[in-house]
């Protein structure tokens, strides 16, 4: 796993508000843009706020690398399971990011795979 997809997943995963906030601003470009199925949000709050969510809706569930990292130039693309830790993911997506100049994510495009039916 490369640390950029380690650095992502560990936003996800981490529950203490102010040690995500420390993470999201580390990753994150300050003007972030996030789309996935669920919804559309900008700027480090509204990833904060998209984790928080998650989180709420999962809760105890980890997020986990599902295969590896595939990048070039300043694009990259992995997959991701969340589910319990140690049982396998109930829900499988893949992310695709780009990134700013400094290294930091500046887009995330998210897509679902595999989500548990109602």
């Amino acid at each position: 796993m490369s640390d950029l997809q380690t650095d992502y997943l560990a936003c996800w995963n981490e529950t203490d508000p102010a040690a995500r906030r420390a993470l999201i601003e580390r990753h994150f470009s300050e003007g972030v843009q996030f789309t996935d199925p669920l919804g559309e949000t900008s700027g480090r709050d509204g990833v904060d706020a998209a984790i928080a969510a998650a989180q709420g809706q999962f809760p105890g569930f980890v997020f986990t690398p599902h295969g590896g990292l595939d990048q070039h130039h300043q694009q990259a693309r992995f997959a991701w399971g969340l589910g319990p830790a140690g049982s396998e993911p109930l829900v499988v997506g893949f992310d695709v990011v780009v990134l700013d100049d400094d290294g930091r994510i500046d887009q995330v495009l998210g897509f679902l795979d595999k989500v548990p039916s109602a």
